[in-house]
């Protein structure tokens, strides 16, 4: 356990807790390296495959940058507070990963603590969950990546009603927009994230990884028959050498369930 957050490994499965509920989740420079370090541990154990991230208490995911903190940093230092390199929550930034993490939004995501849901391959929100990118109401902008993935994660002009206003938007509508996998009852949120890893689990782990890769990968490619070139991908590469896919067809035949290997 950290000072600003919780980790818990259960079998493949990395659980990330940002734990600063008396500031709503909000995270300052030490809470993000420490984050950037839980991160780092998720992505080199070939052990652990999925991973949850999630806010303590019932009231926030995260409220984004520390302002409090901000604001007492630029007067004394007059400097800005940095992220770590991989950037805000560690995660921002991480454009290497391969392994799928969950964001389980257990209250507000406003600004870094949306940001941070963004980067995530998959958001589950509590019905509870509100998401912002208010920064231009305080004389910033939303540069951990907000702009980049919400503009291209939903139509332009619905990201732009939100980007240009920084208003809230509620988790129902979130799901509307489509930047919200599901909405689940609050009591229920942990439970079913942990059911949509399991779900991920059942998986071959290389297959996950090879998904993820190309899919995030070809994005930015415009003509689809480059674009389909999977030898281009590493982790296709390497799920199509791998011993799960020999495992996968002959668990089928046999009627078992695969005994994944990730290799």
């Amino acid at each position: 356990m950290g000072q600003y957050s919780q980790t818990e490994i259960d079998g493949h499965l990395f659980l990330l807790t940002i734990n600063r509920p008396e500031v709503l989740n909000a995270l300052h420079p030490m809470a993000n390296q420490e984050l950037s370090d839980a991160f780092d541990r998720f992505a080199a154990d070939p052990e652990l495959w999925v991973a949850i991230i999630t806010g303590a208490g019932d009231r926030a995911f995260s409220a984004g940058n520390d302002l409090k903190y901000h604001a007492e940093l630029r007067a004394k230092t007059g400097e800005r507070p940095h992220s770590p390199p991989q950037g805000f929550g560690g995660l921002t930034n991480r454009h290497d990963l391969d392994k799928p993490v969950i964001a389980a939004v257990n209250g507000i995501a406003m600004g870094g603590g949306f940001e941070i849901a963004l980067a995530c391959d998959i958001i589950l929100a509590s019905d509870r969950a509100k998401f912002a990118l208010p920064e231009p109401r305080v004389g910033l902008a939303a540069g951990a990546g907000g702009l980049q993935r919400l503009s291209r994660q939903i139509p332009l002009k619905k990201a732009m009603g939100m980007l240009l206003t920084g208003r809230h938007v509620s988790a129902a509508e979130g799901y509307e927009l489509g930047f919200v996998t599901a909405v689940v009852p609050h009591a229920e949120l942990m439970q079913e994230a942990r059911r949509w890893a399991a779900q991920i689990l059942d998986c071959s782990p290389m297959s996950i990884r090879a998904t993820k890769q190309v899919v995030r990968r070809s994005l930015d490619v415009p003509a689809i028959e480059l674009a389909m070139r999977n030898a281009h991908y590493p982790a296709y590469l390497a799920m199509a050498n791998s011993e799960d896919t020999i495992e996968g067809p002959k668990a089928f035949a046999e009627k078992r369930k695969p005994n994944w290997k990730g290799r």
